[in-house]
């Protein structure tokens, strides 16, 4: 790919803000409700804000000292063991597969809130007369019409992107401009419309399925993995690496777009609480818009739909693309498939985004039987487990570079680095704790990243492929 048609710094940080503020700007609000007071809301957000603010420092010291690890996060698991070792390209397959999994899934979560936010346009994506039944099973007119929207979108992306990465990048581009801006523009409305009353009793209990009181302390921990969700995305630039016009604007890309994605989302949850009274927020499927017409009218209400509407498209472009790369670049370091190598004539990954996308269509079953609000919190919770084992992975791995002392000068950075390095791997430790306490959740999590083992066996590194994983740990 010549220099002309790799990604800018704003084309990378578009694609670290879109992939960031997708799905969870509008849904989190009344996840974050259910899960927790405003208390325990703004102390999760703390805490995951620190936490992934370290992980992203990882990401991006890992972009310079290792540029050619690319592909993302999960790619550093083969360098863990030894280089060409058998172990070493397990790790680096599991870490993939199930970094792969979580985007599959993230894919959905994005698709379904977009047919979510349509509803305000097409209240009939809602109707829940009968359509059919087989047996105990009864299809909803508005299930089933969810679900052809949500099929459209899909393959619809599938097509822009194969015309090319670049012109998909630069459509991402301009629907996060559009985003940002919108968002912008409702935290200025929110600021006006914000009601104290409606954050009070500022601490409060919550309850779970069998009625027992949940602490403070357990709100945040239900919190932290929601409010993880919304970070989600934040090593994009470092999956896009090996297509960046300058390595350094990796790491520029990952912390300007975490600002501004930080911005965005503490200022909107933080808002809606108090714009809308709690009982209102948890039952809501599209809160942000039921919160500005609560203010300004229906007119608005559709105004933010719209811009809803766009964001959540250009959030599909990204991650698609994005979930398409990750087997793709892994691939072409012995750690996936073979057949995952299989590009078009511009470059484009043509195999995988067609798997990925068939694999998709499979997760996009769940609108069927499930309310947009239902899906939306089943399909985070296992996509956020699959994405916490790369981001442990990377921690480690920084703190192996830091013990070596591989690639450093000066006892200084190794230091900084190496603080840097354990925070993180302690935070993804807690989070991953936190997110499995629920036995339905792990079982289904280790299901999915353990599926895997399956494939291994056609997973074959070249000889040429470990040679070069052996020269390049000497250097």
């Amino acid at each position: 790919m010549n220099n002309s048609k790799k990604f800018s710094l704003w084309i990378l940080t578009a694609l670290v803000v879109g992939n960031m503020v997708g799905s969870g700007i509008f849904m989190l609000p009344r996840s974050l409700s259910e899960a927790a007071s405003p208390a325990g809301v703004l102390s999760a957000w703390l805490i995951t804000g620190f936490g992934v603010l370290m992980t992203a420092l990882v990401f991006g010291n890992l972009a310079l000292r290792k540029p050619k690890l690319t592909g993302g996060p999960q790619i550093y698991a083969k360098e863990l063991f030894k280089p060409g070792s058998n172990a070493s390209t397990l790790s680096g397959f599991m870490a993939s597969w199930g970094y792969w999994i979580g985007n599959l899934a993230g894919n959905i979560a994005i698709i379904t809130t977009f047919a979510g936010y349509l509803t305000t346009f097409f209240p009939v994506l809602v109707n829940q007369a009968d359509l059919f039944s087989i047996g105990s099973f009864t299809l909803k007119v508005g299930n089933a019409l969810t679900f052809v929207v949500c099929t459209i979108l899909l393959w619809g992306t599938h097509f822009i992107i194969l015309k090319g990465l670049e012109g998909a990048g630069k459509l991402n581009f301009l629907a996060t401009a559009a985003k940002v801006i919108g968002f912008f523009l409702f935290i200025l409305v929110g600021l006006f419309a914000f009601q104290k009353a409606n954050m009070l009793p500022f601490v409060a209990p919550r309850f779970d399925e069998a009625g027992h009181t949940i602490g403070l302390f357990g709100q945040i921990n239900n919190a932290a993995i929601t409010t993880l969700w919304a970070f989600i995305g934040v090593e994009s630039a470092v999956v896009f690496a090996s297509r960046a016009k300058k390595q350094i604007d990796v790491k520029r890309a990952t912390m300007l777009g975490l600002l501004i994605a930080l911005a965005i989302y503490v200022g909107i949850s933080t808002l809606v609480m108090g714009m809308l009274n709690h009982d209102v927020l948890v039952t809501s499927d599209k809160p942000l818009i039921d919160a500005i017409s609560g203010v300004l009218g229906p007119v608005a209400g559709k105004v933010l739909a719209g811009v809803g509407l766009i964001s959540l498209f250009g959030s599909t472009i990204g991650w698609v693309m994005l979930s398409a790369e990750v087997p793709f670049q892994a691939a072409k370091q012995g750690m996936f498939l073979p057949a995952f190598l299989k590009v078009n004539k511009k470059g484009i990954p043509v195999f995988s985004l067609t798997v990925t996308n068939i694999l998709g269509q499979l997760f996009i079953f769940s609108t069927i039987s499930n309310t947009i609000s239902s899906a939306f919190d089943f399909i985070i919770v296992i996509a956020t487990l699959s994405y916490l084992v790369p981001y442990f992975i990377s921690s480690v791995f920084q703190l192996k570079l830091v013990i070596t002392g591989e690639t450093y000068t000066t006892v200084k950075s190794r230091v900084i680095d190496g603080i840097i390095a354990v925070l993180s791997t302690v935070y993804s430790i807690w989070v991953i704790i936190a997110g499995t306490a629920d036995m339905k959740t792990f079982t289904l999590g280790m299901v999915l990243l353990s599926s895997g083992i399956l494939f291994y066996k056609w997973v074959k590194p070249s000889t040429k492929q470990a040679k070069a994983d052996k020269l390049s740990s000497q250097h």
